[in-house]
């Protein structure tokens, strides 16, 4: 039996079939081994493991006998060696950042216990201070990983009976990027469509997310059930549909540095088509009125045909009615003639996708104010105050009143009646602006009062409005009364961060009963403010507005200026918010000059509160981007630009700079003439040539020089033996002899000594 074995092994009695215990099954036997004084049961074991290393312990019962007494057994140990096997190996690619740390783990099994070594690539690593091996070997520790412990590192376990290897590589981690990002494309609705995203990254577990107009594909109803994400990040949308025209980007990442994004535009095509019809469209009569026909088009509509009262309806024979570009019909002055039933069928190249439903049009008197009310109320606190307001239309208007500050009417003291307005028992809080509202089903007026509630105080500011950037905010208000033409109001802007408590005031000069707004700087991007205005005047206390909260502009945000939807914009940047920036330069032009191009333009409009400091120039190839040229603070009025090639199309900007910030003018385009390109191409031609001449030149005269001093070195070198020689012969004590080739001077006996 083996040591720790509570079961025997293998048992076996003479005249009985052998007993084997489960897991030795098939690999033990007895061999029968006799001579002549002893009989010997030895045990045969075949297809060793390592689990058959230990102590084994032979066992003699005789059942005539008593039991056996404890120790009369024969104790053996099985040594079974095993070549290294390794049970525990890092990661074939470790992806690091440079700063990280990183431990590598390298377990081993076999007899006799395997060594552990490592090696970056076919040398030991050694220890260092960066560097550590751990007692046993089997981890490797690397801290604060620089560019020189990138690379390959192998794990080695050895002992007697062989060896076993792992190699992993330490690699620089990379972030996702879009190799081949999808192309604008257009295609026809019912085709499919498929926008490529092809992506690299250490490692490659790259995630890509499809958005549309900025919502990721898979949040987009009209795309459900028909866009999906191929393995390879290619987006398909089967089949396409007239509402998937749009901005679509390949958003990928994996995990490291910023999501890298590439986006491409989906122009789909369809035929026009009119998607809504209006079954009632009121006109008002005696003014201009338009009947809408509501299509859907790409590309855009090349024609549209009518019909009225189930019959063809050419506007250009109807006087008074013409074709609007969007296929709507115009007409100059409506009147009851043109009551009826209307249909539309628009065209465009791919056809049509049919006509609208029928529309019926219906003439209809507008509402019209018979009796406004004044534009002006003066009244006491606690007085009567009845405002007229009578309208006439057909349909007969619905006429209602509201405040102009959106604040709640009084409802237990205010009255209407067919029109007009009571308000009882006045208070100071009636005063402001009202507005008479009537509407039918052709048009909606509005007519406004103001009703001032006298008193012995200022009546506060209101009707706050403001207009926030990422440095500052603009507030504006309507001033309250202010106790009599006689008395001035004076006004302060208070304005604290939301929750602060730490209130600033902003004093305004008084300018005038209709200086009403106001411009706070030096604020901080993306925060909430809130704002109060306060009026005072020389017969009450100060009165403060109701409180607004505001948030300024996250910086990137206030940036985001269209062109495309506003070309004359002027693009702004403030870099502390401290205050105004000056206007945009003027009349920038590019003309050619005999030292290149010449940029010229016209200073802002002056305004002595915001001085330009300098100028700068900035260009931008047609199929580039933008960068500043030269010198960045110019101080005139003009820039020569030198070097452009001929044929290509240039964008030039001028920048206007103050202490705050700048503004940009207007971008021109300059196309630079073809001649130029010749020019420059004789000019190079012509220069090649001159500094070949010039190193031909050089060449020669460093041959020259060279020799020269060669010469000089060899006389020099034959002096100095000479001197010694003579030096030698004159000595009486140390005699020394001479070569002939020496005394004769020549060249190779200089060199020999």
């Amino acid at each position: 039996m083996i040591l720790g074995l509570q079961q025997p092994l293998y048992m076996w009695y003479d005249g009985y079939p052998p007993h084997v215990a489960d897991s030795y099954a098939g690999r033990v036997s007895r061999m029968d081994v006799r001579n002549t004084r002893h009989g010997l049961a030895s045990l045969n074991m075949t297809n060793i493991t390592e689990a058959d290393d230990g102590w084994y312990e032979c066992v003699v019962h005789f059942l005539n006998r008593k039991p056996a007494v404890l120790g009369n057994g024969t104790w053996v140990h099985l040594d079974v060696h095993a070549p290294p096997r390794l049970v525990q190996t890092p990661a074939r690619d470790v992806f690091v950042n440079i700063g990280d740390s990183v431990t590598l783990t390298c377990e081993s099994r076999g007899t006799p216990q395997p060594v552990v070594t490592w090696l970056k690539g076919d040398k030991p690593v050694r220890p260092s201070e960066t560097t550590r091996l751990s007692e046993e070997g089997n981890e490797l520790r690397i801290h604060r990983i620089g560019e020189e412990d990138i690379g390959q590192y192998t794990c080695r376990a050895t002992n007697s009976e062989g060896s076993v290897r792992w190699t992993s590589k330490i690699i620089m981690a990379g972030g996702a990027v879009i190799v081949a990002g999808p192309a604008n494309q257009t295609s026809k609705a019912s085709l499919p469509a498929v926008l490529n995203c092809r992506t690299r990254a250490r490692p490659d577990n790259v995630t890509v997310l499809w958005l549309r107009d900025g919502q990721p594909v898979g949040r987009v109803a009209a795309l459900d059930g028909r866009a999906r994400v191929l393995q390879n990040g290619s987006l398909v949308i089967d089949p396409l549909a007239a509402e998937d025209t749009g901005r679509f980007t390949c958003q990928a990442s994996n995990g490291i540095g910023v999501p890298q994004r590439a986006s491409a535009f989906l122009d789909v095509h369809y035929a026009a088509h009119v998607p809504y019809t209006p079954s009632v469209q009121y006109l008002a009569t005696g003014s201009q009125g338009v009947i809408r026909c509501h299509i859907k088009a790409n590309p855009p509509i090349q024609f549209v045909t009518w019909y009225r009262n189930r019959r063809d309806y050419d506007p250009k024979n109807v006087t008074g009615v013409s074709l609007l570009p969007n296929g709507s019909l115009l007409i100059d002055k409506v009147s009851a003639a043109h009551q009826g039933t209307y249909r539309c069928r628009p065209f465009n190249l791919y056809g049509t996708g049919g006509e609208s439903g029928e529309m019926q049009v219906v003439v209809r008197e507008p509402p019209r104010f018979v009796v406004r009310p004044n534009n002006l109320y003066q009244r006491r606190v606690q007085d009567t105050i009845r405002m007229p307001c009578v309208v006439q239309g057909s349909p007969p208007p619905e006429v209602t009143w509201r405040r102009h500050d959106n604040q709640s009417l009084p409802s237990d003291r205010v009255v209407l009646e067919e029109g007009n307005i009571t308000i009882r028992l006045l208070r100071k809080s009636d005063f402001g602006y009202y507005e008479c509202v009537a509407r039918n089903s052709v048009a909606t007026i509005v007519t406004s009062t103001q009703l001032v509630v006298e008193g012995t105080t200022t009546h506060p500011p209101h009707d706050i409005t403001t207009n926030a950037s990422s440095y500052a905010i603009t507030i504006r208000w309507l001033p309250g009364y202010s106790g009599g033409d006689s008395f001035d109001q004076k006004y302060a802007v208070w304005y604290q961060q939301e929750g602060t408590g730490n209130w600033n005031t902003y004093e305004i000069k008084p300018t005038g009963s209709s200086y009403n707004q106001v411009t706070i700087y030096q604020l901080l991007p993306d925060t909430a403010y809130e704002l109060m205005v306060a009026a005072k005047n020389d017969i009450g206390d100060r009165m403060y507005s109701d409180k607004v909260t505001v948030r300024t502009l996250d910086v990137g945000e206030s940036a985001k200026t269209d062109p495309a939807v506003d070309p004359k914009a002027s693009k702004k940047k403030a870099s502390d918010g401290s205050g105004p920036l000056p206007g945009a330069p003027l009349e920038v032009n590019v003309t050619e000059s005999s030292g290149g191009f010449l940029v010229s333009w016209q200073p802002p409009l002056e305004n002595p509160h915001v001085p330009v400091l300098y100028y700068s120039v900035e260009l931008k190839p047609a199929d580039g981007e933008w960068k500043p040229l030269g010198e960045r603070r110019l101080t005139k009025t003009r820039y020569t630009v030198k070097q452009l090639q001929g044929g290509r199309t240039y964008y030039f900007k001028v920048l206007a700079h103050s202490h705050d910030g700048w503004r940009e003018s207007e971008t021109v385009k300059y196309v630079v003439p073809d001649h130029v390109q010749k020019k420059a191409i004789t000019a190079a031609l012509v220069g090649g040539l001159l500094l070949l001449i010039v190193s031909i030149i050089l060449s020669v005269c460093t041959v020259k020089i060279c020799n020269k001093r060669k010469r000089r070195k060899q006389e020099k070198e034959y002096n100095m033996v000479a001197c010694r020689v003579t030096e030698a012969r004159s000595s009486v004590s140390s005699p020394v002899p001479l070569n002939k080739t020496l005394d004769r001077g020549e060249n190779s006996s200089l060199e020999h000594y």
